[in-house]
């Protein structure tokens, strides 16, 4: 069995921690000292694509598997 990424995992890898560098890791103290949540955060993950990978594309989903979510 093989546990290698392949190359499209590797680039949603890339791009959520590329998103998480520069969107997130600014602000994740003081968000999380103030009990505070950017909802333009979830907002700009689904403009990537970042959310609902293991989701089925008929229900509006990526349709990829557990491994790429």
């Amino acid at each position: 069995m093989d546990f290698a990424l392949t190359e499209e995992q590797k680039m949603v890898q890339e791009m959520a921690r590329n998103f998480a560098e520069k969107e997130i890791a600014p602000y994740i103290e003081q968000d999380e000292e103030n009990h505070y949540y950017r909802r333009e955060i979830l907002t700009k993950m689904g403009e990537l694509g970042l959310l609902g990978w293991s989701i089925p594309e008929e229900y509006g989903g990526n349709g990829m598997g557990w491994m790429e979510g």
